[in-house]
């Protein structure tokens, strides 16, 4: 897939741009693009929306005033998972919103998903705008 995408110049602009992210990996750059190649063309409700990562609020019975995560593609989820956690270790940016949510009492899989989201939303600006990401050294 990778040498597939680095024949066509516009994919392997948007490679480089994905890659270029701190905690996003080549196998994530791929999953993104592949199933979401509209990414960079819309804004960042949407993008969240699509990735299944968005808040939806519930209101009926029990629920009432609680929010949860659901519809969207599930796949990129779970792509983005773990370079979300490698995120909230190298990328300042991303450990300060997880350090501040969870010092607000949000339980731990709510924070991450939370910088799932601004890792998410961050590609699709970066893409959008082409331009690279902060690569940080991870040794």
């Amino acid at each position: 897939m990778l040498a597939l995408a680095k024949q066509d110049r516009h994919m392997h602009e948007r490679l480089d741009i994905l890659s270029s992210i701190p905690g996003i990996g080549i196998t994530t750059t791929l999953m993104i693009l592949v199933d979401r190649p509209e990414i960079g063309g819309l804004g960042g409700k949407q993008v969240a929306s699509l990735a299944r990562l968005a808040p939806m609020s519930q209101s009926s019975g029990k629920w009432q005033g609680k929010t949860c995560i659901q519809g969207g593609r599930p796949n990129l989820g779970h792509a983005i998972f773990m370079p979300a956690l490698v995120a909230i270790r190298y990328n300042a940016d991303m450990k300060a919103k997880y350090d501040r949510l969870i010092a607000i009492g949000k339980e731990k899989k709510v924070a991450i998903i939370a910088v799932m989201r601004k890792l998410f939303v961050l590609a699709n600006a970066l893409l959008r705008d082409h331009q690279n990401g902060l690569k940080v050294p991870l040794d």
